[in-house]
């Protein structure tokens, strides 16, 4: 799901950013990480009425939803939809509980980036896109040309997000979307979504009864939200419309496009290769944050996995550690950003760049020779309390080790001179602790509170 998604890939973690609610890979091709309550009953497709919470409204003032409602088209009609469009979407544009109570209920789970990768990074699933590259061949290789963006890159996205189309979603992007606008969490940015749907429709791309999709209102077969839909979506099959649900070159173009222009691809640039850090790396250095030339790197000992040196030039890339300084290591270079404007998921973000270098050619990473420790869902909760109390900003203390997290966190170990690698451990938790708290008996954890 493109930029700032609020269905992320989950590892309680590895969020890349502790403001959102972590969750696994994108709709609708969701791996057992997310335990959503099960779909609304009926037909998809069909609209399902519910009755409107009444604390729903408590962000408008105290509209009722059919006030809400009426607003809205108020303010579609003000953006240029036709009242032909608001009468055919009429049937769908209704309130259901169901998809509020789900977008609340969303729950993280504790996979870390190998196990991760190792489902959805296989090597079935890199030949799987090579063969879909040979099949569409033309589509990718216009898009490469127009946009600069690797096919590598593209099926990389549409195999995550919807295993090249075959999972979508069953679910009224409408209901979901004026559901989610009228609700108070993320009202302005739905109501847009909403009102971008509508002029998909107005446009002809797609008719009010194809829009099916993702619980939360994705569309198409790189899920992507109404907004960039309406404005990155192309026409590549020339047949005057575009569809992202049908059409392989019209997914394959548009998704090229945003890539490119939404996500300010680089042209003929890297953006993730695996190497191999030696021991003696100054840690601190390791992050996301901290942009080295790879010349640089080269003299800190960093190779490639099988020991040939870096190049020896100025290229600007960060050591990206997804499991501290025991896991997996990466050179991450300027269009690693796209990834994570893709999907703000540090566990996502990294698996989809990885995906996009096997399909590209590259080896399997090397494995940790030992198992990488990772703490329960309650021991980060406390750790993130402990920081909050060390006097660290880390978003919501809710177990998500975010950006806001993980730069707390390795400020802490280079307080207790531990290595700096921003991977929340044991060693980090009890020394936080203290001895008062160490002494508990085994098991015991600090609440939450």
């Amino acid at each position: 799901m493109p930029t700032c998604r609020f269905l992320l890939v989950a590892a309680a973690s590895l969020a890349f950013s502790s403001a959102s609610i972590a969750q696994p890979a994108p709709a609708p091709a969701r791996p057992a990480a997310v335990q959503p309550r099960p779909p609304a009953a009926g037909v998809p497709g069909q609209p399902v009425a519910r009755a409107p919470s009444p604390r729903a409204a408590a962000c408008h003032n105290g509209l009722s939803f059919d006030r809400f409602l009426a607003d809205l088209k108020q303010q579609a009609i003000a953006e240029g939809v036709s009242q032909r469009t608001l009468a055919e979407a009429a049937p769908y544009l209704v309130y259901d509980q169901g998809i509020v109570n789900r977008d609340r209920g969303q729950r993280v789970f504790g996979q870390v980036f190998t196990e991760f990768a190792r489902n959805r990074a296989s090597d079935a699933a890199a030949k799987n896109a090579q063969a879909r590259i040979r099949m569409h061949a033309a589509a990718f290789n216009r898009a490469e040309k127009e946009y600069g963006v690797p096919p590598a890159v593209i099926a990389a996205f549409w195999g995550l997000e919807s295993s090249f189309g075959a999972e979508l979603g069953n679910l009224h992007a409408l209901r979901s979307l004026v559901s989610l606008a009228y609700d108070c969490r993320r009202s302005e940015m739905f109501s847009k979504e909403t009102i971008a749907a509508l002029k998909i429709i107005d446009r002809g791309d797609l008719t009010a009864s194809e829009m099916i999709g993702a619980w939360a209102g994705e569309l198409g077969q790189t899920q992507f939200l109404a907004t960039h839909y309406f404005n990155y979506a192309v026409d590549y099959d020339g047949d005057g419309h575009r569809n992202l649900l049908r059409s392989a070159s019209d997914v394959i173009g548009s998704t090229a496009n945003y890539i490119a222009n939404g996500l300010k691809w680089r042209r003929g640039e890297p953006w993730l290769q695996e190497v191999r850090a030696p021991q003696n790396f100054p840690w601190e250095q390791a992050d996301l944050t901290t942009k080295l030339p790879r010349a640089k790197f080269a003299q800190l000992g960093v190779t490639y996995p099988d020991g040939r040196p870096l190049p020896n030039d100025d290229m600007p890339a960060s050591l990206l550690l997804p499991m501290g300084r025991t896991g997996p290591a990466f050179l991450a270079y300027a269009n690693f950003a796209a990834y994570t404007e893709w999907n703000n998921s540090l566990i996502y973000s990294t698996t989809a760049a990885y995906l996009a270098s096997r399909i590209a050619g590259a080896p399997p990473m090397r494995q940790p020779s030992a198992p990488v420790v990772q703490l329960s869902l309650n021991e980060l909760k406390e750790l993130q309390l402990l920081l909050v109390r060390a006097g660290f900003n880390v978003g919501k203390v809710d177990g998500v080790m975010g950006q806001l997290s993980r730069t707390a966190v390795k400020a802490m170990q280079i307080k207790y001179g531990l290595p700096a690698d921003s991977w929340p451990t044991a060693e980090l938790l009890a020394r936080m602790r203290g001895p008062s708290v160490q002494a508990q008996p085994a098991g015991l954890v600090m609440p939450a509170r």
